[in-house]
């Protein structure tokens, strides 16, 4: 089934207007470099992000008084690809702005502007931005469809656009809500959560899914089913890795619930997915509760060599949004979980950025730390070989939402 925003979209998408910060006060000067950090300002509500640049992550200070450019609308997702920073608008429903920077001298430069549908699930594959719109509500009549669309990354523009049906993949009657969305080899992997109607509930707590289309055209294949842990992922989070040999990892918070309360009774795990197959290895079970002494796994960095960066919560206190706010070090092949020091204490942390940046070197990566009571914002470097986390650039005026990275 065909859409008609194709035409419309590519119309808009030549708006090339920049919008800087235009404050008085610049204690703090500009810092050009490669580095893009999007901040949230510090306010009550309503407030845009603004994209800063940095020449390092490991030193210095930027800030938002006078520099950056602001971003139409509260609450904005990111993705880099094809050496293109992508800044998407959640529209709570309606339709949101999708524009598009690149770097010049060491500042961002907009080189276009176009709305689409909001989207709750974006991903690079091959030369385009892969998004999908995903329904809550089971139609009346006829399928429950997800709608997706191919943005070109070359030509900046909706290359494509077409739906799937939304109920197939998990076979039980609910909608699966793509968690996340991943290009393993020329296919595309989708994580889902079962929902009921106009509920994020399910029947089906035990359940990890992953529905498999071709690519580009958006068939569906098959869903590849475990009952071992329950869904992969969380809303908005992507819970599938995928290392150099070709092997796939998928985590689980194992947060189901039903009535308002936590219904998965398997632990927090991370399951495989060998190279050139599409099941789960039956022979790989990593139970993340134990090998980590009582924690759940919340979210994840690949950073190379097996190892991720994963934010973690202890399990007393987890919940179907309940970000962890401790980081450890995860080697998947290895089965271990180090827990990182060098950080602020969690009573002092008010959140950890989720949107962060690794060189894939196997060891390093650059992740953002918010502390509480407007203490500050910094990033801090970790390093997987010693488990360690060391403070670096600070932010001033305003909290770390993203940190990425263009040529």
């Amino acid at each position: 089934m065909k859409t008609n925003f194709t035409k419309a979209l590519a119309a808009l998408s030549l708006a090339v207007a920049m919008t800087s910060c235009t404050k008085n006060n610049k204690d703090v000067p500009e810092n050009p470099g490669n580095f893009i950090l999007a901040v949230t300002p510090a306010a009550t509500t309503g407030v845009a992000d603004y994209l800063l640049t940095a020449g390092s992550l490991e030193s210095g200070t930027i800030s938002t008084a006078g520099n950056g450019i602001e971003q139409d609308g509260s609450y904005r997702y990111y993705v880099t690809s094809n050496n293109k920073f992508f800044s998407m608008l959640y529209g709570q429903g309606n339709p949101g702005a999708v524009t598009t920077y690149n770097i010049t001298n060491g500042k961002l430069t907009k080189i276009s502007n176009f709305q689409s549908e909001t989207v709750q699930a974006f991903a690079p594959v091959n030369d385009d931005i892969l998004m999908f719109k995903i329904p809550r509500t089971i139609a009346a009549t006829g399928n429950t469809l997800a709608t997706w669309y191919r943005v070109n990354t070359n030509s900046l523009l909706i290359a494509a656009d077409g739906s799937v049906n939304a109920i197939e993949p998990t076979g039980n009657g609910e909608i699966a809500h793509f968690s996340w969305i991943k290009q393993v080899g020329n296919k595309v992997y989708a994580p889902f959560f079962g929902i009921k109607n106009r509920s994020f509930e399910t029947d089906y707590p035990d359940y990890a899914g992953i529905a498999v289309y071709s690519y580009p055209d958006m068939k569906y294949e098959k869903t590849i089913k475990d009952t071992r842990t329950s869904f992969i992922g969380r809303y908005f989070v992507d819970g599938l890795g995928l290392v150099e040999n070709g092997d796939v990892y998928a985590f689980s918070s194992a947060v189901a619930q039903s009535g308002g309360v936590m219904t998965s009774t398997k632990p927090s795990a991370i399951i495989r997915i060998k190279s050139g197959t599409e099941v789960f290895d039956n022979t790989y079970f990593m139970n993340f509760e134990t090998a980590s002494n009582g924690y759940v796994i919340t979210n994840w960095l690949y950073i190379g060599n097996n190892n991720f960066v994963a934010h973690i919560e202890p399990k007393v206190t987890k919940g179907a949004y309940a970000t962890g706010r401790q980081l450890a070090i995860v080697n998947v092949v290895n089965s271990t979980v180090k827990l990182v020091s060098g950080l602020p204490a969690v009573s002092e942390i008010s959140g950890i950025t989720t949107n962060n940046y690794t060189p894939k070197d196997g060891r390093t990566a650059y992740v953002g730390v918010n502390l509480a009571n407007s203490a500050g914002s910094y990033v801090y470097k970790i390093d997987a070989g010693t488990a360690t986390a060391t403070r670096g650039l600070k932010v001033e005026g305003g909290v770390i939402t993203a940190i990425q990275h263009l040529q």
